[in-house]
């Protein structure tokens, strides 16, 4: 059977539906919901969408362009295609992706089954603890952006050697953008946001993989995102050198200089999916924790939980915040989490209390909150006719040593020590 009649099939068109259904996602340009796809995708529909495939008649949609804020102030570019070619892209990629599961190098981790950031981390964890402890951290500058179309097709091609299939990946990558009703050409990149492109990424970047691998370097990568582990700077800068050379002259990819650097584990700067790593002096290893700029992430979340102009009740500020919590702990429960856990717990606990004050407003139920906490009579008038502002209040010892953990979740709140205590931590 022919590579295209195999994407075509029935029961993987059925298992494409589903799994797009089951993803949600917001519409593409056609503002056709992911609800309605069961419906459409039935009877004369389904039989003239494979039979324009078939004939290569078929023109998919434009992706609606819609921008992500990234911590550092940049954005990230998504490219949200209609619900029809997810639904199509989804049934090439499954496919696809069991074909070139056999060529995929072991530590490439990153879109791919039984894999997760959680194993790449420590792969990381193992080769720096093998003495290769200097990291060559690559940057590729805007991959999904910059990708080459025939570059990338080129690759495909010495795997995949139906022209149809060939035809309609290459339709997919050439479908355009639309921003703002104006539609842009798409001459290079592969839009984020397709269930295509993280295969198509993988694809393309398995070059720079099997590069490494013929090099004897230790590498992971997940996605984009690329480190190599080697035992001396010298090493390092000589492998920093070569891989952009590969990258630039082979794959006619972008090479982003300032952020790509040579760096010790213990760098401030050294951050990989999230993770940094520190040397434990007790155990002789090195251990991953989760990075500064994690941490301060999870805080702007906390944040809008617990804004004064968020109007909600406390009760569901608990409840949010336990979501929350549960899926960050989830994530970072790899990595040493004592230190963090005491930040995340004092802000929240200083957030909180911001607004169980708000929330108490008139003096007389100020005063008697604060003999409940057991605070003494004159000194629980004085604070509920203070004139200090919210964060003031929250942040003495009249609410500080009152309005601990301990209180708080008597209220309902959960800490994130709490949550670190219990057996099993699972999102519900």
């Amino acid at each position: 059977m022919e590579l295209l009649e195999e994407i075509l099939r029935d029961e993987n068109l059925d298992k494409a539906i589903q799994q797009v259904v089951k993803n949600k996602g917001s519409s593409g340009i056609d503002k056709m919901p992911t609800s309605e796809l069961k419906n459409v995708m039935t009877g004369e529909y389904r039989e003239q969408l494979k039979s324009e495939i078939r004939e290569r008649n078929y023109k998919p949609q434009p992706v609606r362009r819609v921008e992500i804020p990234k911590a550092n102030g940049g954005k990230r570019m998504l490219g949200i295609p209609t619900v029809i070619d997810r639904m199509v892209q989804q049934a090439i990629s499954q496919i696809l992706t069991p074909i070139y599961e056999e060529q995929f190098s072991e530590t490439s981790y990153g879109f791919r089954p039984n894999k997760s950031a959680h194993n790449a981390i420590g792969k990381a964890l193992e080769y720096l603890n093998q003495n290769r402890a200097w990291i060559v951290d690559i940057d590729l500058e805007k991959f999904f952006d910059k990708v080459n179309h025939d570059k990338l097709m080129r690759i495909v091609s010495e795997t995949i050697k139906d022209g149809d299939v060939i035809s309609l990946i290459r339709k997919y990558l050439q479908s355009g953008i639309m921003i703002d009703e104006e539609y842009k050409e798409s001459v290079i990149g592969t839009p984020q946001g397709g269930p295509l492109s993280p295969l198509l990424a993988n694809i393309m970047l398995d070059k720079l993989d099997k590069e490494l691998e013929s090099r004897g370097l230790r590498f992971v990568r997940y996605a984009d995102d690329v480190q190599i582990y080697v035992g001396t700077e010298k090493a390092a800068n000589r492998v920093m050198k070569n891989v952009t050379g590969f990258l630039e002259e082979e794959l006619k990819l972008k090479v982003n200089i300032t952020k790509s650097k040579v760096r010790k584990p213990n760098d401030k700067d050294t951050k990989y999916l999230g993770f940094c790593f520190y040397y434990d002096r007790k155990g002789y290893l090195y251990k991953a924790k989760p990075h500064g700029t994690s941490i301060e992430k999870l805080e702007e979340k906390i944040k809008i939980i617990t804004s004064r102009s968020n109007a909600m009740s406390m009760e569901e500020r608990y409840r949010r915040l336990k979501y929350l919590f549960r899926g960050w702990y989830n994530y970072f429960k790899i990595g040493s989490l004592k230190t963090a856990c005491r930040r995340i717990d004092r802000y929240t606990r200083y957030r909180l209390r911001i607004c169980l004050w708000k929330q108490w407003k008139k003096i007389k139920t100020k005063h008697d909150n604060l003999m409940k906490l057991g605070v003494k009579k004159e000194k629980a008038w004085e604070w509920a006719n203070t004139r200090k502002k919210y964060a003031r209040v929250a942040g003495s010892p009249v609410l500080d040593t009152t309005l601990t953990n301990k209180e708080l979740k008597k209220r309902g709140f959960l800490s994130f020590e709490n949550l670190m205590d219990l057996d099993s931590v699972k999102i519900y």
